[in-house]
């Protein structure tokens, strides 16, 4: 059976459950409640598994903090012999409008230290990243507190359709491969 690994990217704790920079735990948590999953805390991260039409999914939510993720998506990717073309990272993006989805194979990390330190544990920057558009709406010097900072009403209306299209994504990864689902979902 295909093996997928995909990773949200986020940080633990209440507080910043509802955050901006915790979409790729958003994404996951929205998966798993549609697909009636539950997470399980084991080593390094939180982990749920589903099958879809002959492909596993192994979801993992990384304890590690955002900035050492690596760390987590080294290990998972070696304990379950999953090559690198199967792994799938989600992380927000400041450089796209909010909800705007972008699959890529490569790239630098764009400042972003959860991919910066998935990029150095992998020794490469060719991996999948899925990158969900929170947009830069924030004040100069703000990054920060705009990251970490809450969705407005807007954004929280607007989430359910964007994190439905999302999981059309992860599962079109699986299906139909990383070409086609560029194709497909870019830009959208």
């Amino acid at each position: 059976m295909k093996k997928f690994l995909i990773v949200g990217l986020g940080n633990i704790g209440d507080k910043y459950t509802e955050t901006r920079h915790n979409i790729g735990f958003k994404v996951l948590d929205y998966l798993a409640d549609k697909e009636s999953l539950t997470f399980e805390t084991q080593k390094l991260g939180d982990i749920a598994t589903y099958k879809l039409k002959g492909r596993q999914f192994i979801l993992l939510k990384p304890n590690t903090y955002m900035n050492l993720s690596g760390k987590a998506v080294q290990y998972w990717l070696t304990k379950e012999k999953i090559p690198m073309e199967n792994l799938l990272v989600i992380t927000d993006d400041l450089n796209l409008p909010f909800g705007t989805l972008r699959l890529k194979t490569k790239g630098s990390d764009g400042g972003h230290n959860g991919l910066k330190d998935i990029q150095d544990k992998l020794q490469t920057t060719k991996y999948n990243r899925f990158r969900f558009g929170i947009s830069d709406a924030f004040a100069k010097g703000r990054q920060v507190d705009y990251v970490l900072g809450e969705w407005t009403p807007e954004e929280t209306e607007k989430l359910p359709e964007r994190l439905t299209k999302s999981i059309e994504l992860i599962n079109s990864f699986g299906l139909a491969g990383v070409t086609n689902t560029m194709n497909t979902f870019n830009g959208k």
